[in-house]
């Protein structure tokens, strides 16, 4: 939608920079300015500068630069649209109504009653968290070295043993049961009546990018089936569209995302210090994850279970973050099986250290292809060679391929022109 100018301009004007940029970042007064060390990079020293006067900020080390719809453009990754409402609501400045088709104002208005709907599940399951019925899955958590701070900071919550629950408390709260049957957290059969999607659980609620909640996890209290229940998808949640955490790691300000598998590994992570974790919902990993993740970094950590079904994971994950152009590498677990026990057992400290050691994405491929072959036998060696030489193919650009070639061959300890020949020779055959 277009909005007039003068109307830009006064936002703007009614949003000091200085009062924007200091909610974000600790500014420090110096002379005329305010500095502070730039969100954008990591720096020790402050060169972010902030004026008052002009209503600007420029970094004099990574170059950024411009006014305060642009700073919550590059900070929140927002449109100039979203960044201009955010920016009017805090100043009070009411935007015309955007003129919308019964039809999609049928859809607004059903979304909007969901989020109210999801949030105040959240609130009642955090509460029964608290309570006495909570009891044994607050200790569920405390055992799992969950803090306080985290359990709120991530909304934790419990669902209790009565099937009804939620249900009968949001007819209190005076939603009708077709709305409620359409959010997905009651299920309506006339063979069994009505129950709640979720009861006798630990309950994680899954936030979109702003914060607000979309649907749930639950992990069952004791012996039950399946372990981990997902919310269905809604018109408010498509679960290959969403990313655990990512609401929290987006402003993280790292150059890099940790990709994870389940809900544990992204709260034990950011409990730790580590705060651009993320894990996928309840299903694989797709190329729609990789594009939401496109918008936010171009380098993604694998960190994956290190068992049989981590590594497939990481495999499939790999092409797909590479279509999307984010490049991927992979941090290596071993002797534990997931970064919750890792950090237990070794700290965050040893867990960064990994990080920054973490393996290119190919050579892991290659690693695990390595496997299937006994390289003392001569024979299965050759097929490994053959094998390695197809996967190479990978690599469009020659000096790219001969790099990889060059750093294979001397692992594998075959001479360069032999293995770029046999890669060629498939290259020939394609």
């Amino acid at each position: 939608m277009y909005y007039p100018e003068e109307l830009v301009e006064e936002i703007r004007s009614r949003n000091d920079v200085v009062d924007v940029i200091g909610s974000y970042v600790k500014l420090q007064k110096k002379g005329s300015n305010y500095m502070a060390c730039c969100p954008f990079h990591n720096e020790k020293t402050p060169s972010f500068s902030v004026s008052a006067s002009k209503q600007m900020y420029h970094c004099f080390g990574c170059g950024v630069g411009g006014n305060v719809f642009t700073f919550l453009m590059e900070y929140e990754n927002y449109s100039f649209v979203e960044a201009l409402k955010t920016l009017a609501e805090r100043a009070g400045v009411n935007l015309p109504e955007m003129e919308y088709s019964d039809e999609a104002k049928k859809a607004a208005d059903l979304k909007s009653r969901l989020l109210a709907i999801y949030k105040e599940a959240a609130k009642y399951y955090f509460y029964q968290l608290k309570s006495e019925r909570g009891a044994a899955a607050l200790q569920y958590l405390k055992g799992r070295a969950l803090t306080d701070d985290t359990i709120k900071h991530f909304g934790l919550g419990f669902s209790n043993k009565f099937p009804d629950d939620l249900y009968k408390y949001l007819k209190n709260l005076g939603y009708e049961d077709e709305i409620l049957r359409q959010s997905g957290l009651v299920t309506m059969e006339e063979s069994k009546g009505v129950y709640d999607k979720f009861w006798n659980r630990v309950m994680f609620p899954i936030m979109d990018a702003n914060h607000k909640v979309i649907a749930f996890g639950g992990r069952v209290m004791g012996q039950g089936e399946p372990k981990y229940l997902n919310s269905p998808e809604t018109a408010i949640f498509d679960k290959s569209r969403n990313l655990y955490g990512l609401n929290f790691a987006r402003s993280s300000r790292k150059d890099y995302f940790l990709l994870c598998e389940g809900y544990m590994d992204v709260i034990a992570l950011h409990q730790a210090g580590i705060t651009n974790a993320v894990a996928s919902l309840g299903t694989a990993f797709t190329p729609q994850h990789a594009r939401l993740l496109a918008r936010y970094t171009k380098e993604v950590a694998l960190t994956y279970d290190s068992d049989g079904a981590g590594v497939k994971a990481a495999l499939r994950a790999i092409p797909i973050l590479k279509e999307a152009g984010i490049r991927a590498k992979i941090v290596r677990m071993t002797p534990y099986k997931d970064p919750d026990e890792f950090i237990k057992a070794l700290g965050p400290e040893e867990y960064q250290r990994r990080i920054n050691e973490a393996q290119n994405s190919f050579f892991f491929e290659i690693e695990v292809l390595e496997r299937e072959f006994d390289l003392k036998d001569p024979e299965q060696k050759t097929r490994f060679f053959n094998e390695m030489a197809k996967k190479l193919l990978v690599f469009s650009e020659e000096l790219e391929r001969n790099n990889y070639i060059e750093a294979l061959a001397e692992k594998y300890m075959i001479s360069f022109d032999n293995l770029r020949k046999l890669v060629n020779r498939y290259g020939a055959q394609m």
